[in-house]
């Protein structure tokens, strides 16, 4: 096996990949092998977008949008004729936005700012009325990078100023099984494998994503996506917020979440 990532696959990926040998070639989820992949499956993905413009709809000022990735809610968010400015750590990312804002009409395109930014240290000297973030993101950064985050946030919000943001709880029926292995389909049509590794009580849940059983099975390389999420419960999130001096107005319940996750919508308020 040979790895462009410290990250090994845990429980049920693990003995699948030990299988394949070293014909697998394992990456990183948000490297530059995996942004395609990533924005694939992003496309398929309409879960928090309705309840996202909902709030939105209630105002008519800029909009901050964190870790924007490939524009899965910059769209949306152009199109109801808001100001936004899109901050996405990874360059790749952003060249897939501007390929998509390459195909709005010119006023859309000149409504959308993308910003290369870490969303846990940012100063972009100006404030919104509205700041963003999506696809429970949040889980991504450890304690200090939330403070950061949070920090920032409260910074370029404006007085009475809104934050969005979701994040996942375990479902109350999610069992116990620590794997869990299905398959799932991208915007193109393409088909993956993924198991995700998510032990009854564990602060973070293991992913892994791989082409189908059979067509692993005959190629010559199996290219191998792998990242680890952490699990940030909504209390403790609101807990966070809270002592950031972003108080929650309120709490959204997505429709769609994963197999085992309940997704939510915090909606929190600049003090």
């Amino acid at each position: 096996m040979t790895t462009a990532t410290p990250l090994s696959p845990p429980g049920l990926a693990a003995r699948v990949l030990a299988g394949y040998g070293d014909r697998v070639v394992l990456h990183d989820l948000y490297d530059e092998a995996g942004v395609p992949v990533y924005h694939d499956l992003a496309a398929t993905d309409t879960s928090e977008i309705r309840e996202l413009l909902r709030v939105a709809r209630g105002g008519t000022g800029p909009v901050l949008e964190l870790a924007a990735g490939s524009g899965r809610l910059t769209l949306p968010l152009l199109a109801l004729g808001r100001e936004v400015t899109a901050l996405e750590l990874k360059a790749d990312m952003l060249d897939l936005l501007r390929e998509r804002l390459a195909t709005l009409p010119a006023g859309a395109r000149a409504r959308c700012t993308p910003v290369q930014g870490d969303m846990s240290a940012f100063d972009l000297g100006r404030t919104y009325d509205l700041v963003v973030l999506g696809t429970t993101s949040v889980s991504l950064l450890d304690d200090a990078g939330r403070a950061g985050l949070l920090a920032s946030v409260r910074a370029h919000l404006r007085p009475g100023g809104t934050f969005l943001l979701s994040t996942v709880d375990r479902a109350a029926d999610a069992g116990t099984e620590a794997d869990l292995d299905f398959e799932v389909r991208g915007a193109s049509g393409r088909r993956y494998r993924m198991i995700e590794h998510w032990p009854p009580g564990a602060p973070a849940r293991g992913v892994t994503i791989l082409p189908p059983e059979r067509e692993a099975a005959a190629a010559d390389r199996v290219e191998v996506l792998t990242t680890s999420i952490r699990v940030l419960a909504a209390q403790r999130l609101e807990r966070e917020l809270a002592a950031a001096g972003l108080p929650v107005v309120a709490r959204h319940a997505l429709p769609a979440g994963g197999p085992r996750h309940v997704d939510v919508l915090i909606e929190a308020e600049a003090a």
